[in-house]
């Protein structure tokens, strides 16, 4: 049953909001597999470091242009049937990966895959902005990257006893199934909200999208959300090897620290997102409460990151690696309810896709930047990685000072033309 206009239903749009979580989590557990299994993959498939961050980078080939392709469309078309479309493509895309030969295959699989996975975090934001109100999508929008988180943190645990027991190949199967019963599930429990930013005449009006691209808060999260992926995109690519070849821990090992790096990181950024919205919900201005919130963080964020590149023991790396991550991941909630915030309704999803489009593209390059320290560092085989932590942290930090000029939702050309909601006062 949809919910009626402008009606909150906190019960149903939570159970929306959770299923849209392991959609995300199926989601991360796609991107995350190519990574932890990259030592027997680059083994069997006789594939070098830089070759396999060029496979890394290609899932973000397409994936910029179906990002967009996908905002555009939910313009149109209903957001409960794009994301069904879009969850049984990359469904299918895993089976190929059975018998794949050469790297090429896996090469093309990772672009198709990519294509398929570009829609997915903006059409779920904009899927959860149909059923919470501006000042409620902080919590849920953490939910929503918490599942992203639980991809992450289930494959530390279960890829390298799947591989270990069944071979590499095997867990492409495991996700295809994965994938198509939550496919199953959606039919029967997704929906599609109907909330709208306010109960204004004019909450249905648009802006010409140049006037949208031209504002500093829209500009200042794609800066931001470049940021935050790069780290991702290397995180998701290079940790597991990182771990296993760098500092030496064996596979199981590794998978394990892995996790606990991604559930350290997860309940930073999910405390982090609550606090944003706690800071909001009592009065303090957005350009505060979600802006300079969000500039701190990736300053935070890069300063750990580079860290990680003194002469530290395994375990204080570690521990630098889970807050520097967890630090920068709450840009992805936090930064996505600003776009909300600024955006007229019915143009969300098309600038959300663009956010992502745009931090796609960092995600094509850093792996591949990261690939060619690693395989002409000198010495140690983590001297590479720990290299890309420092640029990766010039990126974090360059980002934030950017957030802390740009980021000001009061400021915004939609803010102007719509009654004011609770904590977007002019600061």
């Amino acid at each position: 049953m949809l919910a009626n206009q402008n009606e909150y239903e906190p019960r149903r749009a939570w159970v929306i909001a959770i299923m849209l979580a392991c959609m995300m989590t199926v989601n991360f557990l796609d991107k995350v597999v190519l990574g932890m299994v990259a030592v027997p993959l680059m083994r069997d498939l006789s594939v070098t470091p830089t070759e396999f961050g060029l496979i890394g980078g290609s899932l973000n080939w397409l994936f910029a242009i179906f990002a967009i392709v996908g905002g555009l469309a939910s313009e149109r078309f209903k957001t409960r049937h794009l994301i069904m479309i879009m969850a049984l493509a990359w469904s299918v895309l895993q089976l190929p990966m059975m018998v794949a030969s050469s790297a090429l295959t896996v090469l093309i699989l990772r672009v198709l895959l990519g294509a398929s996975e570009g829609p997915a975090s903006p059409l779920s934001l904009h899927a959860l902005s149909k059923w919470f109100p501006n000042e409620k999508r902080g919590l849920p929008s953490a939910v929503l990257y918490q599942g992203s988180a639980l991809g992450l943190l289930l494959a530390g645990i279960l890829i390298p006893a799947i591989t270990l027991k069944w071979g590499w190949r095997s867990n492409f199967l495991v996700l295809a199934v994965v994938g198509l019963v939550w496919c199953v599930l959606w039919q029967f429990i997704g929906g599609e909200g109907t909330l709208r930013q306010s109960k204004d005449k004019g909450c249905g009006r648009r802006l010409p999208y140049r006037v949208l691209l031209a504002d500093k808060t829209i500009l200042g999260v794609f800066c931001a959300h470049f940021a935050a992926y790069w780290m991702l995109a290397v995180t998701l690519t290079w940790l597991p090897h990182y771990l296993q070849a760098g500092l030496g821990f064996p596979a199981a090992r590794s998978g394990h620290l892995f996790s606990l790096i991604v559930a350290g990181a997860t309940l930073i950024a999910f405390a982090l997102a609550w606090l944003s919205q706690k800071l909001l919900l009592s009065g303090v201005p957005s350009r505060k409460s979600r802006g300079v919130f969000i500039a701190i963080s990736l300053i935070v964020a890069g300063l750990f990151r580079a860290s990680v590149a003194l002469p530290l023991t395994p375990i204080e790396k570690i521990l630098l690696l889970m807050i520097g991550n967890g630090m920068g991941q709450v840009m992805f909630s936090v930064g996505a309810t600003m776009i909300g915030e600024v955006t007229p309704d019915s143009q969300r999803g098309t600038i959300l896709a663009l956010s992502n489009a745009i931090g796609s593209v960092s995600g094509l390059i850093a792996p591949v930047i990261t690939g060619m320290m690693i395989e002409h560092a000198a010495g140690f085989a983590a001297n590479g990685f720990e290299a890309s932590c420092v640029l990766t942290a010039a990126v974090l930090v360059l980002a934030g000072l950017v957030c802390i000029r740009w980021l000001n939702p009061a400021a915004s050309q939609w803010t102007k033309h719509k009654t004011p909601l609770a904590g977007t006062a002019e600061s």
